[in-house]
This record gives structure tokens, C-alpha cells and sequence, in this order.
């Protein structure tokens, strides 16, 4: 009860507004469960009219229930129907004619049809309600996680996202879809046929549900141990889609180093874990449906015997036994009911401690548009740490509107937590960055981030078209635009030699592109942005010499009027920078013009050496 509960917590926020297909739904759900007590009496009706005219027993005073409760309403029901069917049904003693043999053909067909289409009808309504629901739930998660900071994907990998959302809402699904349906149908199924079995017989009724209840056992151990066994499968599912990510994006170096058997052998012991639970969590639902089998094949050994020895009717027994055998039925798939709950109760934890997650960034509720950068960038007093240790400290730093300021440090020396902070994926642990005056943590995300372009080492190429891939700097951009800005990204010419030119499928992290092709595609995102600051994190650095000359052309023409922060390597791509800053250890060590640097012969000056550049 705990795990539906949760569930339904969960979910009913999501499906409230398909509530009115899901009472339908439901309430179909009610009349498939209560119809299925019309065999009882159909299988009855049929047998009744073998027996010769005289043989059959008139319904009388001793049929009455026990406990007081008389049976004439029931009796009077039964009464009418077998009149409505009287004249439809074969019978023994009068001759058989068309509408005999036609209402014998078709009778049970009929009740079965009538109950297959309630339940169509109700797998429609409460399927639609699912589908729809978790198609919500999928799209919210998406949401959150792109709406979480930087901090909180740190240690979680791709494996950790696809299996909340392929598995974590799959299971959710299967739960939504069939799992609700049959919660309210078995249970309903159960209800009417142990009525109908105490208004036909009250004593062979209650010789044949003894064992009934015991039938819980084995689902609640089988659900106990599913819960388990789900648990580890999606523990192991999180290694097995993280290794195939980690596997087939770097397919170049596992090949190069020959490491093809290695990945072979994690893929195996990761697959073994998962068939041996596999096996574990088919043995645990096989097992359950035998034993409840067992025990209705008691039931009705019990019945038999009772009706020897008390000479009962053949009609009503076989009424009552077509009864039993249908009620042991939705008792099976109860068991089944369980295992969706189940297995859905670890899905939806996953799920809410995702939406649990907080934003350690986050915009304020009464947050303001930033205008357009008009003065000043300035990072004042900033420290920041991502542990313990601070990465940056005391740093202070004004950016004019147009200038270009170059900065360049050892590793983990805080470049890129400072462009981070500039974009605030952080927030400073002291201190602030300010645009004209204005503290960034008081504006909009978007109307931060409007304001500037990132082109940084890691080249990101969406699996769209070349015009999609360039039009994500700019989503409203006109195709006149999109041209513009790969012809002064120097990026026209090569787009006009693929296959379908601009229209050109890119694939997966760009994989029909160079490095260099990839990263001017970049720039052209970058200059059909035409945002007022540019953050240039360490954009050659994975480029040849030939590569690089090609792409710093077209970095060239970016910058031109704009506030440039160029995070850089490679310090010869520094030369036009009106001011360089020399971090270590989170501080500003040194700072100047290029040229100025070089001759001071400090730290710029050492790793210009390192490089190969001329000191002197």
C-alpha cells in the first residue's frame, strides 16, 4: 500500500488534468469487474435446460442466504433474465429451430463480447491517461534537469539521465497504463463473482474461497523480492548505458589502443549481472502463478467432495465451478498488479529525488531584464570555491564595453571558473560580478546570457542540419542570416560542398566535419548570435597550426566591437588582446599589453618560452 501510495502521490499532479478520460476509465473499470459475475449465472442458465422438465429444481425458501439476508431480489432478477432468454436457448424436451440454435450458437459469445468491449473501452481511457501522463512526467524531467546547476551533474553520468528517463518513467508507465486498470478490474472481478457465489450457493461458497486469502502470500513475498531485484537492475542498467556512451563516443581511442577486448569484458561482467537478476526476477513471477493455480485446484477439489456428499444440482455446480475457475483468475493478475507497483515504486523514488533537487543557482522571483551593456564588466572582490579550497580569491577585474582582455594561467589556475561564473553557472562565494552597476544575480538568465556568445574548446554539434546547428545561436534567424554569418565565419564555402549544403544532417557530434569545420560552425553560431560579450574559452586549442590560422581569421572579425574575455592556451592568440592577466593560485599574479608581459620576464614571459615564442 506504502509503494501505491507513493505512486499515486507522484503521478496526480501529472494526470489531473486527463482526469475526466481517467474516471471513465474507472468507472468502465467497475462494470468489467461486475459483469463478469453474468457467466456464473450463464453457465448456470445453459446446463439448467439439459435436464429433463422434471428433473429441474424451482428456485424455493431454502435457497436463502444465511444470516438473515433473504434472496427474493436476486431470485426475482434471475427469474426475469431466464425469461428474456427463455425463448433464445435450447432445451431439453422441446425441438430445436432457428432461434434456438442461434441463441445457443451465440449466448456466451454474446456475455463475451459485451465484456470485451467494456474492457477495450477502459484499457482505451485509462491507456490514454497514461500514455499522456507519463509523456508529461518525461518532458518535466527534462525541465528540472535542464533547469539544475552546474554542481549537481558533477559525478553523474550520461547513464545516471537515460535510465530516469527511459526506465524510471517506462516503469511509471507500465504501471499508469495496466497497472490502475487492473487494480480496479481484478478487485471488482473478485467482489462480484463471491457474490454471485453466495446467491447461487452460500455452502458451496464457502467451502470454495477458504484458500482464497492465503492466495497474498506468495504476492506479497514475490513483490518484496521484484522490489529488490528492480532496484539492482537499475543500479546495473546505470553502468550498462553510461559504458555503451563511454564506449561508442570514443570508439577512435579504444580502437587506437587496442582496447576492444577490455570494453568486450566490462560489457560481459555487466551483462551477467543483469541475467542473473533476470533470472532471479523471472523465477520469483513464474513461481507465483503455480501456487496460486495450487491452491484454486484445492478450492475445487473441496468443492467436489462437498457436492457429493450433499447431492447438489449438476447445473448449479457446474455455475458455481465456472465461477471458481474465473475467480482465481484476477487473483493471478493481481499478482501481476503488484510486480508493475513494485517496480514502479523505485522508478518513482528516482524520479522524486530529481524533482527533490534545489538549484544551488537559481534566478530571483523578482528578477529584472539586463539592459544592453553600455559601461562597465567588473568582478569585484570574487572568491569562489567548487570544495574547501578556494579557486578563486580577491579577484578584481573591469572590462570597459569594447575591450579585449586575454586571460592565461597553469591549470586549475580559475580561467574557466571565471568565464563560469560570467555566465553564471556559479554564483561567487564572496564578492559579485557586476554589468553597468548591476549585479548579474538580480537579472534574468536569459537576458544574461542574451548578451553574450561562447565559443569554447568543446565544440558542441547538434544531430541537425547545418542551418539548425548555426540558427541555435539565434533561434529566430533568417536563412539570409545564417549565410551571412558562415561566409564571415569562413564557413560558406565548405557547407556549399556538402551533400545537401546548408540542409546537410550533421550527425552526432558532427561526425561528417573536421575540427576545424566544426569549430567554424561555432563562430558562424556565435556571429548570428550578435550578442555585445564574447567568451572565447580556449577555442584553438585542439586545432593544428593549419586549422587554427583558418578559424582565428574568422575569430578576428568576431571580436571586432564587442567586450571580448578570451581564455587561451595557446598565448599567441593573445597578441591582439588590449590587456592579458596572468592568474595562479586564483590571483591576478601579473597583467599588461602582450608585448609588455614578454619583456617583464615573469611568469607570461616563462610560459611564452615554454612555447616557443621569442622574449626578446
Amino acid at each position: 500500500m506504502d509503494q501505491i501510495r507513493s505512486i499515486i502521490s507522484f503521478g496526480w499532479p501529472f494526470i489531473r488534468r486527463y482526469r475526466t478520460r481517467l474516471y471513465v476509465g474507472i468507472l468502465l473499470c467497475v462494470f468489467y469487474g461486475a459483469f463478469n459475475a453474468s457467466f456464473v449465472w450463464g453457465t448456470k442458465t445453459l446446463f439448467e435446460r439439459l435436464e429433463p422438465a422434471t428433473e429441474r429444481k424451482i428456485a424455493s425458501p431454502e435457497s436463502d442466504l444465511p444470516f438473515g439476508f433473504k434472496s427474493n431480489a436476486f431470485e426475482k432478477a434471475i427469474t426475469l433474465l431466464d425469461q428474456r432468454v427463455d425463448t433464445w436457448l435450447p432445451k431439453s424436451g422441446e425441438p430445436l429451430n432457428i432461434q434456438r440454435i442461434m441463441g445457443g450458437l451465440l449466448f456466451l459469445p454474446i456475455l463475451v463480447a459485451i465484456r470485451g468491449g467494456i474492457g477495450y473501452a477502459s484499457a482505451y481511457f485509462l491507456g490514454w491517461a497514461g500514455e499522456n501522463t507519463v509523456k508529461d512526467v518525461r518532458v518535466a524531467v527534462h525541465q528540472k534537469l535542464q533547469s539544475l546547476s552546474f554542481d549537481f551533474f558533477h559525478g553523474k553520468s550520461v547513464g545516471d539521465h537515460t535510465m530516469l528517463i527511459n526506465r524510471g518513467t517506462g516503469s511509471l508507465q507500465r504501471c499508469l497504463t495496466f497497472g490502475i486498470a487492473d487494480s480496479i478490474k481484478e478487485p471488482f472481478t473478485i467482489v462480484s463473482l463471491v457474490v454471485a457465489l453466495f446467491l447461487l450457493d452460500w455452502q458451496l461458497a464457502l467451502f470454495g474461497i477458504v484458500l482464497v486469502p492465503l492466495s497474498a502470500v506468495p504476492i506479497v513475498i514475490v513483490g518484496r523480492k521484484l522490489r529488490r531485484m528492480a532496484k539492482i537492475t537499475y543500479s546495473r542498467g546505470v553502468e550498462q548505458d553510461s559504458l555503451m556512451m563511454e564506449a561508442y563516443t570514443n570508439i577512435k581511442n579504444i580502437k587506437a589502443y587496442g582496447l576492444e577486448s577490455f570494453q568486450i569484458a566490462r560489457f560481459r561482467e555487466i551483462y551477467g549481472i543483469l541475467a542473473t537478476v533476470g533470472m532471479k526476477t523471472l523465477k520469483a513471477r513464474q513461481a507465483q502463478n503455480p501456487i496460486i493455480e495450487v491452491m484454486s485446484m484445492v478450492g475445487a477439489g473441496v468443492i467436489i467432495i462437498f457436492v457429493f456428499q450433499s447431492g447438489k444440482a449438476v447445473p448449479e455446480f457446474v455455475g458455481f465451478l465456472t465461477g471458481m475457475i474465473m475467480l482465481y483468475q484476477p487473483i493471478k493478475k493481481l499478482g501481476g498488479v503488484n510486480q508493475y507497483y513494485q517496480e514502479a515504486s523505485v522508478g518513482v523514488e528516482m524520479l522524486r529525488n530529481v524533482f527533490d533537487q534545489v538549484p544551488s543557482v537559481q534566478e530571483q522571483a523578482d528578477a529584472k531584464q539586463l539592459a544592453p551593456i553600455d559601461g562597465q564588466l567588473t568582478f569585484e572582490g570574487v572568491e569562489f570555491s567548487y570544495t574547501d579550497e578556494a579557486v578563486l580569491r580577491d579577484f578584481d577585474l573591469v572590462l570597459s564595453k569594447g575591450m579585449k582582455i586575454g586571460v592565461v594561467g597553469e591549470s586549475g589556475a580559475g580561467k574557466s571558473t571565471l568565464v563560469s561564473l560570467l555566465l553564471r553557472f556559479y554564483d561567487p562565494t564572496k564578492g559579485r560580478v557586476t554589468i553597468d552597476g548591476v549585479d548579474i544575480r538580480e537579472v534574468t538568465f536569459e537576458s544574461l546570457r542574451g548578451q553574450m556568445a561562447l565559443v569554447s574548446q568543446e565544440v558542441v554539434i547538434f544531430d541537425q542540419t547545418v542551418a539548425e546547428n548555426i540558427s541555435c545561436g539565434n533561434l529566430g534567424a533568417s536563412r539570409e542570416e545564417i549565410v551571412a554569418a558562415a561566409k564571415a565565419a569562413n564557413a560558406h564555402e565548405f557547407i556549399e560542398d556538402l551533400p545537401e549544403g546548408y540542409e546537410t544532417r550533421l550527425g552526432e557530434q558532427g561526425t561528417r566535419l573536421s575540427g576545424g569545420q566544426r569549430q567554424r560552425i561555432a563562430i558562424a553560431r556565435a556571429f548570428v548570435r550578435q550578442a555585445p560579450i564574447l567568451i572565447l574559452d580556449e577555442a584553438t586549442a585542439a586545432l593544428d597550426s593549419k586549422a587554427e590560422s583558418e578559424v582565428q581569421g574568422a575569430i578576428d572579425r568576431l571580436e571586432e566591437g564587442r567586450t571580448v574575455v578570451c581564455v587561451a592556451h595557446r598565448l599567441s592568440t593573445l597578441r591582439g588582446m588590449d590587456k592579458i592577466i596572468v592568474l595562479g593560485e586564483g590571483r591576478v599574479v601579473e597583467e599588461g599589453g602582450f608585448a609588455e608581459l614578454l619583456k617583464r620576464d615573469g611568469v607570461f614571459a616563462e610560459m611564452a618560452r615554454k612555447q616557443g615564442l621569442a622574449t626578446s
